[in-house]
């Protein structure tokens, strides 16, 4: 991928360092956001990619990579499902992966984690998978309880670490792993310790501010793929993420 000239002008002024991770030193999960067709095959939705695209292929090459190896080792694995009541989208974004329309199924690559007695399917109406994992333990009464699936995830395997992978690197997966982060500093989950972002096996879309304006959007629709996903890794690690460009 060939970097543009303000990509590298932001890693002169805001720079990403990527380093090697040994996540199987130590008792580690794996998080995989929303490689579902509505975001990852040709053409599977409006908010897919119209045509090949090689970050997306590698990222959906890795997790498959990784998430055998984690399937191997009998760690746990996570993967949120982007999934949307039909005549419900999620603002600004247009009807994306609604409820069985087949988008907001894992990418056939990574089908087989369905039937992985070692993977837990989160299926998320929001942006955020930390938000998404909520749900309601007690409703009586007009009162509600509430418990959050994936700290209980993490704290039920005791957890020391998380690697995440996905799409958009600068939408969901940053939001997750910045909730994470202030979760895990909370004290919500006492074992965790390293919220690791496998870059290799992030993506994001592009949406070039003239193809914006071509397409009658407003400018601030546009989304330039290369800065948006420096940009989501930088804003991760300046809170306290560790990126890796390669897992030992």
């Amino acid at each position: 991928m060939t970097e543009s000239s303000l990509v590298q002008q932001l890693q002169a002024t805001m720079p990403i360092a990527l380093s090697t991770y040994a996540p199987f030193d130590q008792p580690s999960g794996l998080v995989i956001v929303d490689e579902v067709n509505g975001f990852c095959a040709v053409g599977g939705g409006n908010l897919a990619p119209p045509s090949p695209d090689a970050q997306v292929a590698t990222m959906v090459e890795e997790t498959d990579r990784l998430a055998k190896r984690f399937a191997e080792a009998k760690a746990p694995i996570l993967a949120f499902l982007d999934t949307h009541e039909p005549g419900k989208p999620e603002p600004p974004y247009p009807p994306h992966c609604e409820r069985g329309t087949g988008e907001e199924d894992l990418v056939p690559q990574l089908a087989w984690l369905e039937d992985s007695g070692g993977a837990t399917l989160i299926r998320k109406d929001c942006i955020n998978g930390f938000v998404g994992g909520i749900e309601a333990s007690y409703v009586g009464g007009g009162h509600a309880q509430f418990h959050n699936k994936v700290t209980d995830w993490v704290n039920n395997h005791r957890l020391s670490a998380l690697v995440t992978v996905g799409i958009c690197t600068d939408i969901c997966v940053m939001d997750f792993v910045l909730t994470m982060l202030s979760a895990r500093n909370h004290g919500l989950m006492p074992t965790l310790q390293d919220i690791v972002v496998y870059e290799p096996a992030t993506a994001t879309y592009d949406l070039p501010l003239g193809v914006a304006i071509e397409l009658g959007l407003p400018e601030t629709a546009a989304h330039p793929k290369l800065e948006a996903h420096h940009m989501g890794l930088y804003f991760m690690a300046s809170r306290g993420a560790i990126l890796a460009s390669e897992l030992a």
